[in-house]
């Protein structure tokens, strides 16, 4: 894979002026990843989605159970699923027409990050927000 998923100039953009964030995988639940790291952009003035079969609110953000039903514009799709589930949501964030996917440390697919870039979209994989924020000091 390389740093062909890392992109520097990418992930700092995204980072900086990415301002909606669609979390798929974010549930009420603040043990898990996906809370930590939505509250973390929270936090730093991003609005975060969740998205999630159980459609909750969570960070004070109303939930949808898919990306097809959120009606604002995504900037960026955060794809909190595991890696075999990673490709449907790919898809679904080209067919929604955000600007980009971020797949978090551990979930791999290459073959559907390259559908998202042959579609137009950055890919950042297998990389973590909170961390790469923090190796940026908040970009």
């Amino acid at each position: 894979m390389g740093n062909r998923f890392a992109d520097e100039t990418v992930i700092r953009r995204l980072l900086a002026e990415a301002r909606t964030w669609a979390f798929v995988g974010l549930s009420d639940n603040p043990a898990r990843t996906a809370y930590d790291q939505a509250g973390l952009l929270k936090s730093r003035g991003r609005r975060v989605i969740p998205v999630h079969p159980a459609a909750e609110t969570v960070l004070g953000e109303p939930g949808y159970a898919s990306l097809a039903e959120v009606p604002d514009k995504v900037d960026v799709v955060a794809v909190y699923r595991r890696s075999e589930h990673a490709g449907q949501v790919i898809d679904e964030a080209i067919a929604i027409g955000a600007g980009a996917v971020w797949l978090p440390l551990g979930v791999i697919d290459e073959a559907a990050a390259l559908r998202a870039l042959d579609a137009g979209l950055d890919v950042v994989m297998d990389r973590c927000p909170g961390v790469e924020w923090a190796l940026r000091r908040g970009a």
